[in-house]
């Protein structure tokens, strides 16, 4: 890792002063934003970043709350003329960062900047597809037509297509699935309707743009897949900034690996059947032949879903990390050597998959949709005869799969109606380094949550950062005079039986003096379930009258937004509300944390990781699960303080930390709240009844 900055040239000291300028309490944005504030740590961190920049070198910088890290690294990227592309952690912050942020700072420093946004192709209105659904007119929900005529009447106003700005549905209403395209059945320059088409008008702003703000699943996946969108782009920029950076490891892994998944089998038979009927209704009965794929596709679900060897379902932090909180039963290699019908399924599934690819090899030529189709089924023949040969190879003691120059973990997982055959990289560092190679440019990677006490090697380590200098930039918070952390003791082992009920009856009375407005963030699915249970008969008991939001029982959106406006709010939720939630005021003084977030040992990617790690002589626990737990912690730990003005109490109900040599270690990863020994202790950390106003971020 890199110690110190390449001697400074002209170039950056000019950016770096130019920068610091423009922050300071005098400068631009103090002139054009009157809320803004000069923090000296912000005018560190773009000094910082200006200094990457100019000099295309490599930056990974924590920030921590409060710092302002959006405009750190937006004035920089600004003034220094770049033509850049900014990735960040989910769609709703690009929206932000590309309607918000970016004009605002824009307009501040007085640049004609052109930007631009650029999402998945999922996230825009296809005509094609739409059109193909609304003539099909068979929907088992009646209220489907008339959803799919108001995406039509968007779309035909729309000048981006893009599904976030539709304020007749939902953003995640199931419609939207019969009215956007996917990399499967996309047609492309094929499509009657392209001239037209949203995807390519958005590819063709990105490619015209100075800046184009784009996210890390589609950044990852169009690498992955080598799509024309980053492909194009890349090579043409001159500085590349993740924010959000520590999301970054997780979604690399899941797009440099490889999947089929039941839904996959299940869009193409719904495809394959209209495509056969109106481009070669005389060539099959596409009904009986989509209708095998169908079969075999619900029998290789229901072998691995009846099985009960899998790692136990319900978790909220699995092998990808925080985001992936659903019930899920994930199998091993060798679990899935045990699976006596799996081998009889995977055969059934080839075979439908040969007979399709046949029959429309012997047809080709006769409709573009049916040969889009013909590609799709070869493409996840090949994928699943990959994922066999592994499972099938007597000689395979060992899950991660060496055969391939990027070794590859064999695993499999069940979730609610769908079932996925995985084959994930043990490690990304390689595959990352080499989209990194090539032409000189910056590589800025910012996020609050990067580093373990002083050490980045976790996160550097996942993506092969061997190159780039780590920098720590201080909150500006004053956290052992806004909050306290109480951990409380006696409440037993987090394994044992009845903790989860125990959790809720000793947080109960700090909810209860704080009227609510707490979040009680849970490690697993199954704990949201359990403790939401008791706190509501406790409620019941003591008349308290709290307003309950639970995950699972209303969308993560309108738990937010309900949060927000409630006098007594309590929101009890996984690993979604870790992160990415921002609420300042009084309306959130409470955090309540119920156990460490390990990702379970057992896990089939885990498992993998550490046996790489034992056979290169690391431990696996303090070299890879404990930081990536001190990390998630201090995510969850991050939603109490957001502003200077807030004030709070964070509960991490876990003895763990007392009791195990490593707490300290992971309490050093927490921000310095102030430690209390008993709940009465923290209450003067609460806001006083008169300062029960809400404010919201």
């Amino acid at each position: 890792m890199t110690d110190d900055w390449p001697q400074a040239d002209s170039s950056a000291a000019s950016l770096s002063q130019a920068t610091i300028d423009a922050l300071a309490a005098q400068g631009a944005l103090a002139r054009a934003m009157p809320a803004f504030k000069a923090r000296e740590g912000q005018q560190s961190l773009a000094a910082s970043v200006a200094r990457a920049i100019a000099q295309r070198s490599s930056l990974v910088a924590e920030a921590g709350t409060g710092t302002g890290k959006t405009f750190a690294y937006l004035v920089p990227l600004l003034l220094s003329g770049a033509r850049a592309m900014i990735s960040t952690g989910t769609r709703p912050l690009q929206d932000q960062l590309f309607h918000r942020d970016l004009p605002s700072v824009k307009a501040a420093l007085g640049l004609g900047t052109r930007i631009a946004l650029l999402k998945g192709r999922a996230n825009y209105v296809c005509h094609h597809h739409l059109d193909q659904q609304m003539a099909d007119g068979r929907f088992a929900d009646p209220q489907m037509p008339g959803k799919l005529r108001k995406i039509r009447q968007f779309a035909q106003i729309s000048l981006s297509g893009d599904r976030a700005d539709c304020t007749a549905l939902a953003e995640d209403d199931p419609v939207w699935v019969h009215a956007t395209s996917t990399r499967d059945n996309c047609l492309g320059q094929e499509c009657p309707e392209f001239k037209r088409c949203f995807v390519f008008q958005a590819r063709r702003e990105a490619m015209a743009a100075d800046v184009v703000v784009v996210n890390h699943h589609l950044f990852c996946a169009d690498l992955a897949l080598r799509e024309s969108s980053m492909a194009e782009l890349l090579p043409t920029v001159d500085a590349v900034i993740f924010d959000e950076a520590h999301q970054l490891p997780e979604a690399a892994t899941e797009f440099f690996g490889e999947s089929v998944s039941t839904r996959q089998l299940q869009d193409l038979v719904r495809d394959l059947t209209r495509a056969g009927l109106v481009e070669a209704r005389d060539a099959a009965d596409w009904r009986s032949v989509a209708g095998r794929l169908e079969q075999s596709s619900r029998d290789l679900r229901l072998v691995l879903e009846g099985n009960e060897s899998a790692t136990a379902g319900g978790r909220a932090f699995g092998a990808q990390g925080a985001s992936r909180a659903q019930l899920a039963r994930r199998y091993s290699l060798e679990q899935l050597k045990s699976i006596a019908g799996l081998p009889d399924a995977l055969d059934a599934l080839s075979s439908d998959l040969v007979s399709i690819s046949a029959i429309i090899a012997n047809n080709a030529g006769r409709g573009l949709e049916l040969d889009r189709c013909g590609l799709r089924a070869t493409e996840l023949l090949e994928r699943v005869s990959r994922w066999s040969a592994v499972l099938t190879d007597e000689a395979q003691d060992i899950e991660a799969d060496p055969s391939e120059e990027d070794p590859a973990i064999v695993w499999a997982e069940a979730s609610g109606p769908h079932a996925t055959l995985r084959r994930t990289p043990l490690s990304v560092a390689a595959a990352f380094g080499r989209h990194r190679s090539g032409p000189a440019r910056a590589w800025v990677f910012v996020s609050a949550t990067l580093s373990v006490g002083d050490d980045f090697s976790h996160f550097t380590e996942a993506l092969g950062l061997s190159d780039a200098r780590c920098e720590r930039f201080a909150s500006p918070f004053d956290f052992a005079a806004q909050a306290a952390l109480w951990i409380p003791r006696g409440i037993g082992e987090a394994s044992s039986p009845g903790f989860s009920q125990r959790v809720a009856q000793f947080v109960w009375p700090l909810i209860l003096a704080n009227r609510g407005r707490a979040f009680v963030l849970c490690t697993s699915l199954r704990a949201v379930r359990d403790i939401a249970q008791t706190l509501r008969a406790l409620d019941a008991t003591d008349n308290a009258g709290m307003q309950w939001l639970v995950q699972g029982e209303v969308a993560r959106a309108a738990l937010l937004d309900r949060f927000r406006s409630a006098s007594a709010g309590v929101l009890v939720g996984s690993a979604s509300f870790w992160e990415g939630v921002d609420v300042m005021g009084d309306a959130l003084s409470l955090v309540v944390i119920d156990k460490l977030p390990f990702a379970p040992p057992d896990d089939p990617v885990i498992r993998a990781r550490g046996e790489a790690l034992r056979r290169s002589g690391r431990d696996p626990f303090s070299h890879d699960q404990l930081p990536a737990a001190a990390q998630a912690l201090k995510q969850g730990a991050g939603r109490l303080i957001r502003s200077e003005s807030d004030r709070g109490v964070l509960v991490i109900c876990d003895e763990r930390l007392i009791t195990r040599g490593y707490g300290r270690r992971l309490i050093a990863s927490l921000p310095p709240f102030r430690r209390v020994e008993h709940w009465q202790d923290a209450l003067p950390f609460l806001p006083q009844p008169e300062g029960q106003g809400q404010g919201q971020g």
